[in-house]
């Protein structure tokens, strides 16, 4: 018997997985929403999400792409898993993402490839977007380059394509090296860390997802959460499942302080200095 039907929980409600049941619209995340929206709905061009590792940048970025599909936009997700990708093997991938069938080797090519099929979804009165999640991984400037070149992209009717970018503070630093696309950044938003009333609430929004119908933590115990989390959604995510799983080795039906301390100072954390 695990942890979830000793507390009677139907679900797992700390698990690293992107769910969007657990989804927790904290007011800059409902900020960061609308102004990412309005980039796209009034096609700025280029926007970023900058926001430190574990601050839910991900997350975020899967809620935006589902609220945009919902309406009458072309998006796509691009995930970008190592650093070591070429312009070329860029444009390829977008052109791919794009549906634009390409077999050449040729950037001018593929570039005009995708323009014509730009072309055809504004045709249909759709607005193109491309969300690139971990886009610091993207460290060269033939990218940037890239980048900036479809961007360039245009109809009568204004851009055919709109970027927005997902990642760690160092992102802004590769993008420098292009300095005319930097430029071109219509809108900026920072992911910061919950603070301990948003840290509260995310803890009790998840459980309560998950099917919890009392509490399971004591107050002591959730601001020892955010003593020891910083704030940072991952870390609250790892402390709370760590907790209740100690809570159950020890048949404890409610969390304590001391079962917050026990198990931060099992994963090596520092408490939040006052």
């Amino acid at each position: 018997m695990g942890y979830e039907k000793f507390y009677k929980l139907k679900a797992h409600p700390f698990s690293f997985a992107t769910d969007e049941r657990f989804y927790y619209d904290s007011p800059q995340h409902s900020k960061a929403l609308v102004k990412l929206t309005h980039a796209v709905e009034t096609e700025k061009g280029l926007a970023l999400m900058i926001g430190d590792i574990g601050t839910g940048k991900t997350t975020l970025s899967r809620r935006l792409l589902d609220q945009l599909i919902d309406g009458d936009v072309e998006a796509t997700l691009l995930v970008i898993i190592h650093s070591e990708i070429t312009s070329l093997w860029f444009l390829k991938k977008i052109a791919l993402m794009l549906e634009t069938p390409i077999e050449s080797e040729n950037k001018i090519e593929i570039i005009t490839a995708i323009y014509h099929r730009l072309l055809d979804l504004t045709g249909q009165n759709r607005k193109v977007v491309i969300l690139i999640d971990e886009a610091n991984m993207l460290q060269t400037k033939e990218i940037m380059e890239e980048i900036r070149g479809l961007l360039n992209l245009e109809s009568e009717h204004g851009k055919l394509l709109n970027f927005i970018l997902f990642g760690l503070p160092e992102m802004e630093d590769y993008l420098r090296l292009d300095p005319p696309l930097y430029q071109r950044i219509a809108i900026r938003c920072v992911l910061e860390e919950l603070d301990a009333k948003a840290t509260t609430s995310y803890i009790i929004h998840r459980l309560r997802v998950a099917g919890c119908v009392k509490p399971l933590m004591t107050k002591e115990a959730l601001e020892k959460v955010y003593t020891y989390s910083k704030g940072v959604p991952r870390t609250i995510n790892a402390l709370c499942d760590n907790a209740l799983l100690e809570g159950f080795l020890l048949k404890r039906e409610v969390i304590e302080a001391k079962i917050i301390d026990d198990v931060s100072s099992d994963l090596g954390l520092k408490a939040k200095p006052s």
